[in-house]
This record gives C-alpha cells, sequence and structure tokens, in this order.
C-alpha cells in the first residue's frame, strides 16, 4: 500500500519540505550537485532496465539490486542539503526510508514470483551478469525523464523560495 502511493506522499512531503526550508546559495549548489550524483545513477539504471521482462544484470545492476532505489534516495539527500534544514532532512529521511523499504518488499516479491530461481540468484549474487549497453532510448522507455524534470522543479522552487527569504516576503 506505501509503495504504491509513494509518488502522491511524494507531493505531499514536497510541500513541507518547501515550508521548513531555508536554502542559501551554497546549501542549493552542493545539494544540487548530489542530487545530480543520485539522478546520473537513475539514468545510468534506466538505460539498462527492462521492465518486468527479465532479471537485468547489467549496468548498475551488477552491483546493487536497487539502484533506481539508490538513486532517488542520494537525490533526497541532495534536497535535504539544499534546504539547508534538520527538519527537512529528518522528514526525508523518514519518507525516502519508509517509502523506499515498502517499495523494495513490493518488488522483490514480484520479482520472485516473475521470475523465480533466476532472482534469487542474481540475489544472491550468484547469477549471470549481461553486458548490455546503456541506452538512451531504454532511459525515456522507463520515464527517466520524470525524474530529472521533477528534480529541476524542485531546485527551481527552492531557488524561488530562497529568493523570497532574501526580501523578506516569506
Amino acid at each position: 500500500m506505501l509503495a504504491r502511493r509513494r509518488v502522491s506522499l511524494g507531493f505531499v512531503f514536497a510541500v513541507a519540505v518547501l515550508y521548513f526550508s531555508h536554502p542559501t546559495r551554497e546549501s542549493l549548489a552542493m545539494g544540487t550537485a548530489v542530487g545530480l550524483i543520485g539522478e546520473v545513477i537513475r539514468i545510468w539504471a534506466a538505460g539498462h532496465l527492462e521492465k518486468s521482462r527479465e532479471v537485468t544484470t547489467s549496468g548498475p545492476y551488477r552491483f546493487t539490486r536497487h539502484p533506481l532505489y539508490l538513486g532517488s534516495s542520494i537525490m533526497g539527500l541532495g534536497v535535504a542539503i539544499a534546504s539547508r534544514s534538520l527538519i527537512v532532512a529528518v522528514l526525508m529521511f523518514a519518507y525516502m526510508a519508509s517509502t523506499i523499504a515498502a517499495a523494495i518488499r513490493t518488488e522483490e516479491a514480484f520479482l520472485r514470483m516473475q521470475f523465480g530461481d533466476a532472482y534469487d540468484a542474481y540475489a544472491g549474487s550468484r547469477g549471470p551478469t549481461a553486458d548490455r549497453r546503456f541506452s538512451a532510448a531504454r532511459a525515456w522507455r522507463n520515464r527517466e525523464y520524470r525524474a530529472v524534470s521533477g528534480f529541476a522543479i524542485f531546485v527551481l522552487l527552492l531557488v524561488a523560495r530562497m529568493w523570497l527569504q532574501s526580501r523578506g516576503v516569506i
């Protein structure tokens, strides 16, 4: 249930994050840089992933079973840094820990049901790895542009918040 609602809950958390944020140029620069590292990991993963068709073992899937969630977590850390707020850091940690843990449980149950022994071998680091090349078209098909757009919009909202705060409007 929580896994399915993580995106809609993310919008609620985003409002809270904006409310409690106190970004500065320095925090925005550092947080954006960290968040971009997370997005690069997500793009790399999305460019290898064949959702629901196979157990993907190429690219970042050679190193971690959940590179998309790893990238999202790093992006969340970037937002917390950019926000320059302990409250935001706690909210971000709580949101990411609860929703990603739920998503991983749901996803792994699906993969075990769909692929059985092949997924168990992969999860136990005993499965073969594929040598697939990264594909930008595959990343697009996996709709990674949504995460890129969301991160960019959120950074712009934090810039607007900083600007409004510096003028005493909020």
